[in-house]
């Protein structure tokens, strides 16, 4: 799985500032200080992790697009700094996807076959719902198609893909990367190869247990 398969549309702010502001803890006039990254910010960026002294990295906020399976996007919730902006909705819109694009590789095809039946069921009795002038029709379809919308919900295989825009800062990729770098799951693996592309990775990435 590549980078863009998994992330897309990448913003990173606040690293001049965050860079600056580590350095205010033995200063004195703050004029002086620059935001030039030093071997201090280094060091204490690679401190580990929930020791405190990487705190500046939540100063850089990285905010992206995140494209996760649902299997992946569970793991992915227990981060409580990885946070949604908004994401596609499977209780809204799951009889609309394009279900043939929908799935990662690993999907069995005769699950999608199924779920393929039961989107076009359910799209079926929509279209007849709309020339239906019945009211006890109308209501005895409505019942029936509600039914089929939650087997459609439920089947939904765990490798079904959807996308959230995404905000975060640099400390919560640290703690995720180090967490998830050997991960089976190809996603996370894409995830942290991304993450080593950004600016100033080794922030992130390089972690001295003695420090």
């Amino acid at each position: 799985m590549q980078i863009n398969d998994v992330i897309n549309n990448v913003h990173i702010y606040g690293m001049d500032n965050a860079f600056r502001g580590s350095k205010f803890s033995y200063a004195v006039d703050l004029n002086k200080i620059t935001v030039d990254k030093t071997k201090t910010i280094e060091t204490l960026a690679q401190s580990p992790t929930g020791s405190g002294h990487d705190n500046f990295l939540n100063g850089i906020i990285v905010q992206f697009d995140l494209t996760l399976t649902n299997k992946c996007w569970v793991e992915a919730q227990r981060y409580h700094f990885l946070d949604f902006i908004s994401s596609q909705s499977t209780m809204h819109r799951i009889t609309k996807f394009d279900l043939d694009q929908a799935y990662i590789s690993y999907v069995d095809p005769r699950v999608v076959e199924i779920m393929k039946e039961k989107v076009a069921q359910y799209n079926q009795e929509a279209e007849w719902l709309k020339n239906e002038a019945d009211s006890d029709k109308r209501a005895a379809l409505v019942e029936t198609m509600n039914t089929h919308y939650l087997e459609i919900l439920y089947t939904n295989p765990a490798g079904f893909r959807i996308t959230a825009s995404m905000t975060t800062n640099y400390r919560q990729l640290k703690t995720i990367y180090h967490q998830r770098r050997n991960h089976r799951l190809p996603e996370w693996q894409a995830f942290c190869d991304w993450v080593e592309t950004l600016p100033n990775s080794e922030l992130i990435t390089v972690v001295k247990t003695n420090a």
